[in-house]
């Protein structure tokens, strides 16, 4: 470490020369030499500008003028850089602090959205599930009333699915229901006379008034209300 301003006023009155004589050899205005000789640093435009006044000074003068340069980063523009860093990653904290806020506030309008298609999803599941079965003017009649169930006809599907249609009277008659019972599912439907056709007979369980009633292999069976 050397000092730069006491060293290059050294070098100019060593060689004779004055400050009038190095702002004609280095074109550099005299009030700039004088701050650089007393290390005024502050007078001068900037970093920049100082370094390069100090190249040329050294220069002019027979000296190493990068010697010049580097000594002067080590000294003044090196701490100043590290506290400019500092000072300009500070504000960086509350920053992260504001993109993690956000970051959160949209996993939780993720998460929101995602329960909301969820519940909708188990809603529609809920209200059009189950087994589909085709729609006919007079067909898939709600089940009668408690008190009429107990008179009336059940028909469970035990062993597995089959198809069945329910006709008034007879085969011919009015369509009572059409479709197919799942496993576990039962129908029933009032007492009347009723003509029931199915596809699997061994599958299902026919019941009137809560007794038994044999299911030909045929799957046709006709049932008549008793008196």
């Amino acid at each position: 470490m050397f000092e730069i301003g006491s060293s290059l006023r050294e070098a100019r009155t060593r060689q004779g020369l004055d400050i009038n004589d190095m702002e004609i050899r280095t074109k550099i205005r005299a009030k700039y030499l004088r701050a650089l000789e007393a290390e005024q640093f502050d007078q001068l435009p900037g970093h920049t500008y100082i370094k390069g006044f100090l190249r040329t000074y050294a220069d002019s003068l027979g000296m190493d003028g990068q010697l010049y340069v580097d000594e002067y980063n080590t000294r003044f523009v090196a701490g100043e850089e590290e506290q400019h860093v500092y000072t300009r990653k500070a504000p960086s904290q509350p920053r992260r602090r504001r993109q993690q806020e956000r970051h959160e506030s949209r996993l939780v309008a993720i998460a929101v959205s995602a329960i909301i298609v969820l519940t909708a999803l188990v809603i529609a599941a809920w209200k059009f599930g189950g087994p589909t079965e085709p729609k006919v003017q007079g067909v898939n009649l709600q089940a009668a009333p408690p008190a009429a169930v107990v008179r009336g006809v059940s028909v469970t599907a035990t062993k597995g699915a089959s198809f069945m249609e329910v006709r008034v009277g007879s085969l011919a008659g009015k369509p009572l229901y059409r479709g197919t019972l799942e496993r576990g599912q039962t129908k029933r439907f009032p007492s009347k006379k009723l003509a029931l056709t199915v596809t699997a007979p061994r599958n299902v369980v026919v019941k009137v008034a809560g007794v038994r009633v044999k299911m030909p292999t045929s799957g046709h069976l006709t049932i008549a209300p008793s008196s």
